[in-house]
């Protein structure tokens, strides 16, 4: 998986490509733990993401949890195959989806 994060004027966008699974999302995870502060907008562009495990929708979730408290987070050019695994999980009712 490859993650390009840019954090500026309060807002965080981290693009993810290729797949969200066991293997792949501490490293995410670890990229979510140093969004600096002051950010008050986490944007997930999931457009070039192909695959999302339970492990990847819990970092989905514990982000969600984390941005709670300072502003909002936004998933965005979600595709077919991962909007499915979002929509039978429930998830589409927790997260905001653009």
């Amino acid at each position: 998986m490859e993650i390009n994060k840019v954090c500026k004027d309060g807002t965080c966008r981290i693009e993810l490509s290729g797949r969200l699974d066991t293997i792949t999302s501490p490293q995410l995870e670890e990229e979510l733990q140093q969004i600096p502060e002051d950010v008050k907008e986490l944007v997930l562009d999931l457009k070039d993401l192909e695959y999302v495990s339970s492990a990847g929708l819990r970092v989905f979730l514990n982000a969600q949890k984390m941005m709670n408290d300072k502003g909002t987070m936004v998933l965005c050019n979600v595709n077919d195959e991962i909007m499915e695994v979002l929509d039978m999980t429930g998830f589409t009712q927790i997260l905001t989806i653009e």
